[in-house]
């Protein structure tokens, strides 16, 4: 039960990701850097914190306690991470919903997924899996698995990719508006699905603070199991690095577009704008908030981070149908991202099952 419920968590934050760019789609008269910093203000800056006060007391105390070693790593992986999570902006842009979230998370899922259980291994932690454990145990082979149909169907969808590229060679935008460049966007989409996967190091540098906003619940709280919340500590000090990657760059990117204007410009309907960007910052970080519970429920990193990813990757994917991002390509190109659809969906499947043995 404690598998399924972690599950239900991890699809929750995963339509949240998958879907969080809709509102910016609908944002007039506004360049990229301005909808996205504005969104990124409550992504990182506003909601992360309010989330932690509203559900650990005292969560500023646990910040304030920790090393500054602890502290200063998690930053640090904000800062990679939010490079990543920058250039996510541009792989849509340039690839599409579908196309780019494919590649970009699948690339985060593999490298986030693997690189703690490796790291855990040379420095054992309790109640931490190390990739011995997924290599020598049934559930573990189940998960690796996953992990691997995860990224044939990832193949799949990279393949729908380039038959699209190829039947709409000549046209800048696909049905759905997006500026679809192939190569710059695979080249974007790589560095970002690589660096995308410092969320999930910037998690286990500042698990200190979950243990200890964990430990102070369960003090509060004897016989209700563990804390469904703890990691929204981490998340304040991880996003605060990603704000500031990303606002130096919209900022530059203001400067060098002429495009400040746009915060003011009542020409546009400011208001709108303003709120829907709000509302896809929000949405955005809901992803992590259901994140963290999921994998209170689980307690494993790996699965966790493969689940979320998936369920990201397969909404992304589902919402690039219903905007039509593969209108006008043939059938073939129709049933391969199909194919990488239900691949991906098996994969989930598959990590699923491997957790219910453990």
């Amino acid at each position: 039960m404690q598998a399924l419920v972690g599950i239900i968590f991890h699809f929750i934050g995963g339509f949240a990701s998958g879907s969080f760019y809709m509102p910016y789609k609908k944002v007039k008269g506004w360049s990229w850097e301005s909808f996205w910093i504005v969104g990124g203000l409550f992504s990182w800056l506003i909601v992360p914190p309010l989330a932690a006060y509203l559900t650990i007391p005292g969560f500023m105390d646990v910040i304030r306690g920790s090393s500054s070693q602890v502290l200063g790593s998690t930053y640090l992986m904000g800062l990679l991470w939010g490079i990543g999570g920058l250039t996510y902006g541009l792989g849509v842009r340039y690839l599409g919903v579908s196309l780019g979230s494919s590649i970009i998370l699948g690339l985060c899922s593999v490298f986030g997924a693997l690189v703690p259980s490796v790291y855990y291994y040379f420095n054992p932690t309790n109640g931490k899996d190390t990739i011995a454990d997924l290599i020598g145990t049934t559930w573990g082979r189940f998960v690796l698995l996953g992990l691997v149909v995860c990224v044939v169907g990832i193949v799949i969808c990279g393949k729908a990719g380039a038959l699209k590229d190829k039947e709409l060679r000549g046209v800048k935008t696909d049905a759905s508006g997006s500026e679809f460049k192939l190569t710059t966007g695979l080249i974007v989409a790589v560095v970002s699905g690589v660096l995308s996967a410092c969320f999930s190091f910037g998690i286990e540098a500042g698990s200190s603070m979950g243990v200890m906003a964990n430990n102070a619940w369960k003090a509060a709280n004897p016989g209700h199991g563990e804390f469904l919340f703890r990691n929204n500590v981490i998340f304040v000090v991880i996003l605060w690095g990603g704000l500031t990657t990303n606002f130096i760059w919209c900022m530059l990117l203001n400067y060098r577009n002429k495009s400040f204007g746009n915060y003011t410009d009542t020409k546009q309907p400011l208001l709108r704008n303003y709120l829907l960007s709000a509302l896809g910052g929000t949405t955005w970080f809901l992803q992590f908030f259901f994140y963290g519970m999921g994998e209170s429920k689980l307690g494993n990193g790996a699965s966790s981070w493969i689940l979320h990813m998936s369920f990201i990757i397969l909404v992304a994917n589902m919402w690039g149908i219903v905007l039509k991002e593969w209108k006008n390509v043939s059938s073939k190109t129709t049933a391969t991202i199909i194919a990488g659809i239900i691949t991906i969906i098996v994969s989930i499947l598959l990590v699923g099952f491997g957790n219910s043995l453990k």
